[in-house]
């Protein structure tokens, strides 16, 4: 079987939502390097990418809890 890999928000390691954690996660880069060009590109682009951020913290679901708790 093949291991498809999901974007997810991790819910440690992250700074506000997490979505250059889930970035950094998930193409298997250093979770720096993203941050350094999410905040050049930020600058670069007129600070488009704050929208951009709120709106990939909004489409990328977090991870699920490692506790099984029900309600």
């Amino acid at each position: 079987m093949s291991d498809v890999k999901k974007m997810e928000r991790p819910r440690t390691g992250r700074v506000m939502a997490g979505v250059c954690a889930a970035i950094a996660n998930y193409a298997n880069l250093d979770i720096t390097v993203v941050r350094v060009i999410y905040v050049l590109l930020t600058f670069f682009t007129a600070f488009s990418g704050v929208i951009i951020y709120f709106i990939l913290a909004l489409l990328i679901p977090e991870e699920k809890n490692q506790f099984n708790i029900k309600k």
